[in-house]
């Protein structure tokens, strides 16, 4: 009885509240805010900029993949295109029509595209911004909502001027200005300088931290779990974020264990732990088709063969007691927080591996 009065008492301190009830109350939250959130994400501008292509490597994309939005010279999307991410069913990124276009006309273009849905807007240019651009942006920000610019395609501007003799951080100088000169009429917003292709380069990094400091609190870890890793600075982040959310799992699934809920069972303690540690393998970009991209983005054809999965099952089952086996059901508070944390730490450091085997260190 002591030893439980310890384990809730530990569980208590880790959430940071007043009694249990309170602690079980927040970890529900914390658990619902890292699975369910929803996030709506509008990407915009006129036909041809790769509106569709960026769209692609957000959710981790290559765009000649099955389920990815299809890409052109021409336009492509007539309407609204809702296209889910890969593995989180609660993030939705939306390719809209080109404004200007003839069915989307610039002034009734934000009401055509129903304004309401999506939580901030990715204005996406690949040559200039023009005046179609810069008034949608103005009325972004008349009804309140973020926005940022994308000037995408840096790659091929890098190339073409490369040729002129013109070396890469010239040419990043130049497109930079050029931007500030064409927005500066809206003072002074938010420019990213993108790559589709190879989001390790460039602004993508800087993109997530302002999205990251400017979204609500409860879409900000949402945003963060569900973007590619090419750096190491990015997963660290994710792990980051992974830490501050264990005890929760920790709490949930003992509590399960422990004082059973009715309508719960021991497969539910299975799913959150399973969920948990499958959420960071995939946010972690240890997936075969996250290695398959890496591996074609670094030209190291062996990154794709590496085989991760078997690591999530390894690592539940040693959190999830034996059906009927009472002694492992007694698994503490702070035991179970423990091995999270190392099976966390465990799946991070194949995903460091990863990061050096690809040189994006």
């Amino acid at each position: 009885m002591e030893s439980q009065s310890s384990d809730i008492n530990e569980a208590i301190q880790a959430s940071g509240e007043a009694t249990l009830e309170q602690a079980t109350k927040k970890a529900k939250e914390e658990i619902d805010r890292l699975f369910n959130v929803r996030l709506d994400i509008a990407v915009t501008g006129e036909s041809g900029s790769g509106k569709s292509s960026f769209v692609n490597a957000l959710r981790g994309l290559k765009d000649n993949d099955e389920d990815a939005a299809p890409t052109g010279s021409t336009e492509t999307t007539t309407e609204p295109t809702p296209y889910q991410h890969p593995t989180m069913p609660n993030v939705t990124l939306w390719d809209l029509p080109g404004i200007g276009s003839p069915k989307f006309k610039a002034r009734t273009y934000l009401k055509n595209v129903t304004f309401d849905r999506y939580d901030f807007f990715l204005i996406v240019s690949s040559v200039r911004f023009r005046e179609n651009d810069i008034m949608l942006a103005k009325e972004i920000k008349k009804k309140k909502k973020l926005f940022y610019f994308i000037r995408s395609k840096i790659d091929n501007d890098i190339k073409s001027e490369k040729r002129k003799g013109i070396d890469k951080e010239e040419t990043l100088s130049k497109i930079r200005r050029n931007c500030e000169e064409e927005l500066k009429g809206i003072g002074n917003p938010n420019t990213f300088l993108i790559s589709s292709w190879d989001t390790s380069e460039f602004d993508f990094a800087k993109l997530i931290d302002a999205l990251n400091s400017e979204l609500p609190q409860n879409k900000q870890n949402t945003l963060l779990q569900s973007v590619p890793v090419y750096s190491v600075a990015m997963l660290e982040k994710k792990v980051r974020m992974f830490q501050k959310i264990a005890w929760a799992v920790a709490l949930i699934s003992g509590a399960i264990l422990v004082a059973p809920v009715p309508g719960l069972s021991f497969s539910s303690d299975m799913a959150i732990v399973g969920s948990f540690f499958t959420s960071c393998y995939h946010s972690f970009g240890l997936d075969h088709k996250s290695l398959e991209r890496l591996s074609e983005l670094v030209n190291k054809p062996h990154l794709k063969s590496l085989e991760m999965s078997p690591l999530v099952a390894e690592l539940s089952c040693c959190l999830v007691p034996v059906a009927g086996n009472d002694a492992s059901a007694a698994i503490s508070f702070t035991s179970k927080l423990e091995v999270l944390l190392k099976g966390l730490d465990k799946l991070a450091e194949e995903a460091r591996k990863v990061l050096r085997e690809a040189g994006l260190e």
